[in-house]
Formats: structure tokens, sequence, C-alpha cells
């Protein structure tokens, strides 16, 4: 029994409690109690870490739209539609060796910065699931699949459900493998089907890409006679098995389709200014009834995969969208974080929150920042501003503790179960290796998908 004690507790419970001085008991892989300090409760042979006040615990987060990668800060200043050509020359010189080093690479990261599950979508995902399976932390792995030509050189279907049977459930369940699927653009409606047999069979998620940037959107009017929303539900894709990217250009109506469908929406607020797609109306998706989470996107349209800023900027641009100050405030944004994440993988009885009986998945910061400081409490409620410096504040690297599962990964800022300076001097290497690969392939860089 591990006892964390006298800390202050950010449940985003169904009340969004917070406890100035909490108590948390984790049996093995779950959380036993979740409340105030009771020192009563702790077993005399638990293993005590005494936070004395200073230290915050919260659910870990849940990027739920990752793309690992090796290459950032390379594919700059263009929009999306003529973005997306050249960040195909990576998937066309994408190798098991490559993917490996991101998957490393990026999961480090996402651990250091307080991420505790990934819904991770790229190549070569066996070497993901393996990658999760040391470093410990949750990954839901929905493989890049496409074959319209001249986009065949991605996954497949077959290789899709050869990870189904090879991964699906590794590692005690922290390994989940989806039907993942790129886009209406990159796959045929033979693909969907097998998708949908994927799930049907197999029991497994759906993760794709909904519309992105407007020019997609008038694309998709012009080849297919309708949104990519609607060609979605015509393949029989819309359904709460179902998490959609993005979704930045959409409609009143096909925002109703997806709240009907039970789907959710996984909303990427930096990679859609970086790349000119503008910005989602996440407060009508939520008024329509979706269950909106957050992604980072991944390093190469990010160049980040920290939470904590996809907290402050998704909730900065939704109060300059609708001009409302009043908007996502610092409890939504956790929430979308945490909790919507979860929602959106069909885990929220398991993660999410810091409640009894769910999975031990938290993290803890230490308040010993200058931008953390002070703490103010009203003294008649559990109203503080630690919660507005958590979202508008905080910094992924402020992040001490991060416990997957029971099991203690980081400490002190400090990976435990892989070596740090390892994983970057193999990055550093296969990443050159393969930058130089890819810049040898622009003599296949291929025409923008626009009519």
């Amino acid at each position: 029994m591990q006892a964390i004690t006298h800390v202050i507790l950010v449940t985003v419970d169904s009340n969004d409690t917070v406890i100035r001085d909490g108590m948390l008991l984790i049996d093995g892989t779950g959380l036993d109690y979740v409340g105030e300090m009771d020192a009563a409760r702790i077993p005399r042979d638990a293993d005590i870490m005494d936070c004395r006040g200073r230290y915050v615990a919260m659910p870990g987060l849940i990027d739920t739209h990752n793309h690992s990668s090796l290459i950032r800060g390379v594919d700059e200043n263009l929009d999306l539609v003529d973005w997306l050509p050249v960040y195909d020359l990576e998937h066309r010189t994408c190798t098991p060796q490559d993917a490996r080093q991101a998957y490393r690479l990026g999961y480090l990261e996402c651990l250091l910065n307080g991420t505790t599950t990934v819904q991770d979508m790229h190549r070569h995902m066996d070497q993901a699931a393996i990658v999760a399976g040391e470093m410990g932390l949750r990954v839901f792995l929905a493989p890049y699949a496409a074959d319209v030509p001249p986009y065949d050189f991605f996954e497949t279907s077959d290789t899709n459900e050869r990870l189904i049977k090879d991964w699906h459930g590794a590692f005690d369940g922290r390994v989940q493998v989806e039907a993942g699927i790129e886009d209406v653009f990159y796959s045929s409606d033979v693909m969907y089907r097998r998708a949908l047999e994927m799930h049907e069979k197999y029991g497994v998620r759906i993760h794709t890409h909904g519309p992105e940037h407007p020019e997609e959107e008038d694309t998709a009017q012009t080849r297919f006679g309708m949104s990519i929303t609607q060609l979605l539900a015509k393949r029989g894709m819309l359904g709460d098995f179902l998490s959609l990217g993005h979704c930045v250009p959409i409609s009143e109506r096909d925002m109703e389709l997806i709240a009907q469908a039970g789907a959710s929406i996984c909303h990427c607020p930096i990679s859609a200014a970086k790349l000119g797609c503008g910005t989602a109306p996440v407060k009508r998706m939520e008024e329509a009834g979706i269950n909106v989470s957050l992604g980072s996107d991944g390093p190469i349209d990010n160049n980040s995969m920290d939470l904590f800023q996809e907290m402050k900027v998704a909730s900065l641009m939704q109060k300059a969208r609708y001009r409302d100050a009043k908007i996502f405030d610092a409890r939504h944004m956790l929430r979308m974080a945490t909790i919507n994440g979860a929602r959106s993988l069909g885990m929220e009885d398991s993660i999410g929150s810091l409640e009894a009986g769910k999975q031990a998945d938290l993290i803890m910061v230490g308040l010993d920042h200058p931008s953390l400081r002070p703490v103010w409490w009203n003294e008649t409620s559990t109203d503080t501003n630690l919660l507005w410096a958590l979202v508008f504040a905080m910094q992924g690297n402020f992040v001490d503790t991060v416990i997957v599962a029971g099991k203690t990964l980081v400490r002190h800022g400090h990976l435990l179960t892989d070596d740090e300076d390892e994983i970057l001097e193999s990055a550093q290497a296969q990443g050159v290796d393969w930058m130089r690969r890819r810049n040898a392939a622009f003599n296949q860089l291929l025409a923008p998908i626009r009519d």
C-alpha cells in the first residue's frame, strides 16, 4: 500500500472536488482511498510520501490526438493543405527503427509533461506497443491506414488487424489497439468497412481525422457532394466507438450528427492555429452535446506535446472567438484534459479523475515555482487560485511525479523506467538519418489535395 499524505487534491470528480489537506491510498494498481487526510486509515506497513502541503495531485493528462515523430520545426509556414504533402515525405521514408525512436522520444516528453495516456496515430505501431510496455504509460494505438493511390504508402487494414491480434490488451491492458484511418481523401470506402468489421469483431474503438481546414471541406463538397462528417455518417462511422481529430470547420448540422451518434471530438487548438485552420467552435460543440477532449497533434505540427499549454491556448481561443471572458474557465479546461479524454477513449470508469476504485493514474506538481505562488484559499470554501495557476501559469516541466497503474514512472522530473540520456542520444542520431532520407525523397512530393 502506498500513502500520499498532506497533499492538495484536484480530483476532477463529478463535483470538481478540491481538498486542501488530502490523502491518497494506492493499493496495487488502483486508488483505494481519495479524500481528507485521515492518518487512522494508513496501514502500518504503508510506504508513505508526506507532501507537507507543498504538492498538488491531479489526474494524469490524456492526449487524445497525437502523431509521434522525430521530425519537428521543419515543415513550417504552410497552411494545412500545402503542408500535408511535405509531411507525407516522413511516412514515405519511415522505417521501424525510425518509429521506435520516435515513440521513445515522444513518450518520454509526454510523461515528463504529465501526460499518462496517449492516443497515438503513426506507423509501425508494434514498436509503440513495445515502447509503452517498457516505459509504463497507457497508449491507444490507431495506425495511419490509407489505401487510395498515391497515398498507399501508409499502413493497411491487414497490418492494423495484425496489430490488434498481437498487442490489443497487452501489458495488463495499458496497450489498446484501435482501427485507425487517415481520412476520407486517403482512405477508400473499403477501408472504412474493414475498420467497422474490426470494431465489431474485436470490440476495438475507431480513430480518424475529421475536417481540419476549410479548404478540405470545400474539396469534400466538390468530390463527394457532402461534408466530411456527412460522408463518415454515410459510411457508418459515426457511433460512440469513434473519436474524431480536429473538426475545426464544422456546421451545426454536422455537430448534431456527431452528438446524436455519441462520438467524441479531439480538439487540437495549437496545431489548428499554427496550420492556419482557424478556431474550432468548441462552445457550440459542447452545447450540442458533444464530448470534447484535448490533443497535442504531435511534434511535427505543434512542436510540443505539453497539454498544460494546450489547456491555456484552448481556453484563450474560445474566449476570443466568442468574445466572452466567462467561458472555458480553469475547471472546464482541467476536465477537457482529463475526464473528457477518458470519455473519448471509453475509459471514464477507469481513468480521468481521482476517485476510489479507479486506476491510480496521477501526477504531482511541486508548488515551489514562482509562477505557482502564492497559493490562496477562500477559508469558507474550497475555492483557490491554484486551479487557475494549473491552467494559465503551469508548464509541463513543473511536474515532479508521474504514477500510472500505481507504478511511479517519473520522480523529481526524471524518468525511472528507462535511460533518458540514451533516449535523447538515440533519437538525435536516428532523427538526423531520417531527415537525410526524407530530404532525398523530395522528388516524390505529391500535389496538394484541392479541387
